[in-house]
């Protein structure tokens, strides 16, 4: 299949007390390995692959033993950054969605280069995926998975609302609310207790707003002196005028449990969310069958009328592996282990996402993943998530200052302002 991607440039848990899941890097006088690894998976379907993994490696390679750690996804970040500041106890193999945030690791020293010993499966069905681990023309990290966002949206409340297909731009966007409403259907969920969702709000008004030019640069100078970043803020502040969202969103997580905005939606409770690609598989756990939501379906950002940026391009991850500067030989076996076409295969059909290899990605059944797929064809590129593309500090700053707007603590001009100001500080 046809995968485009934006060009690279653009791109603890408390620590055990025995520290048993903490640094490996280690092999002992008698050949044995011990390898740790720290992931987000912390869902069964997520926990119970990596475990079967690595346990598929041990057997193949009786040297080597693997512990795993899974950080609740939003802890995720503040975790690994504390983990990675000690070489000699930092996880062998992490979790790593690329971008600013895997080249402030490398300029730091933490990350091992790979670039020659990754496989060739890797390198041929991969490439896509790797321009989001690649830093300066060499790669840190191996990519599993694609992660084109967008809406997920349940189609029979859309047809109850008399909604016949999902709107292509704002306007229709805001109609479609408004008929969910009189339908007494609360139209969008939102976590606004992990920012980041709200946060994805503004990043894709951005990219509508911003010229393509304009958009790509201010990813590299970090400047957005443009005034189509205001505007971004300013289109957010009308959306929020709506009153779509659903009640309690600014205490509402993300993916923890049956009241979480994936929850929401898996239940029926509210029609639609703008997130990530690991919806699908983020859902099927909080069903009350635990099976795959039946009725859902996927779309673009809609284009945003009169503005001047790409309206057809979309935003996302490449979520993928990467190994501690320390780690052993073993640890990039692994990887490539990881990547092999029936491990791919697992790794889709378990999480529930696209994988990240070309040749495993027949393997999506799901059918609003296959919506995902059909729209990011069709796109003109994908970028990064901002907070990933510009780095931790500068993402989570910006992040904070869009819930700021929600609440009303903050303007379309002082995100703007609380992003230069997070530049400043490095």
């Amino acid at each position: 299949m046809k995968l485009k991607v934006a060009a690279a440039s653009l791109l603890s848990v408390v620590l055990l007390a025995t520290c048993a899941a903490c640094g490996g890097n280690s092999a002992s006088g008698d050949g044995k390995v011990n390898m740790t690894m720290m992931h987000n998976s912390t869902l069964a379907s997520g926990k119970n692959y990596y475990e079967k993994m690595a346990k598929e490696f041990e057997k193949a390679n009786p040297n080597v033993s693997i512990q795993i750690q899974a950080i609740q996804n939003e802890d995720y970040e503040g975790k690994i950054q504390t983990a990675m500041q000690d070489q000699d106890s930092a996880p062998d193999i992490f979790y790593s969605r690329g971008g600013q945030k895997l080249r402030d690791m490398v300029e730091a020293g933490q990350v091992q280069d790979i670039t020659d010993t990754i496989s060739s499966t890797v390198k041929q069905q991969m490439k896509t995926g790797l321009a989001s681990h690649t830093v300066d023309g060499k790669v840190y990290g191996v990519p599993s998975s694609m992660q084109p966002g967008g809406f997920w949206y349940s189609k029979d409340l859309f047809s109850k609302a008399g909604i016949a297909e999902p709107p292509k731009t704002l306007a229709e966007l805001k109609t479609d609310v408004q008929l969910l409403q009189s339908a007494g259907i609360t139209p969008i969920g939102l976590a606004a207790k992990d920012a980041w969702p709200v946060g994805h709000w503004w990043y894709h008004f951005s990219m509508r707003e911003c010229p393509t030019a304009v958009f790509k640069k201010g990813m590299i100078d970090k400047k957005f002196d443009d005034p189509c970043w205001t505007k971004a803020g300013d289109d957010l502040k009308n959306v929020i005028g709506w009153d779509a969202f659903n009640k309690g969103y600014l205490t509402t997580s993300a993916q923890q449990g049956a009241s979480s905005s994936a929850g929401l939606l898996a239940n029926h409770q509210v029609a639609m969310e703008l997130t990530v690609a690991s919806e699908p598989g983020v859902i099927k756990d909080l069903t009350a069958d635990g099976k795959d939501m039946a009725d859902l379906g996927f779309f673009a950002f809609p284009a945003v009328d009169g503005a001047k940026g790409d309206q057809t391009a979309m935003m996302g991850g490449a979520d993928g592996m990467a190994c501690s500067v320390k780690a052993p030989k073993e640890c990039v076996k692994f990887l490539n282990f990881l990547s092999e076409k029936q491990n791919q295969e697992e790794y889709a059909t378990v999480i529930g996402t696209i994988p990240a290899s070309v040749e495993a990605q027949g393997v999506v059944k799901n059918q609003a993943l296959k919506e995902d797929i059909d729209a990011f064809n069709k796109a003109s590129t994908m970028y990064l998530w901002m907070d990933t593309q510009l780095g931790t500090n500068v993402g989570t700053a910006l992040n904070t200052s869009v819930v700021n707007l929600l609440t009303g603590k903050g303007s379309p001009q002082d995100i703007v302002k609380d992003v230069k100001e997070a530049v400043k500080k490095g």
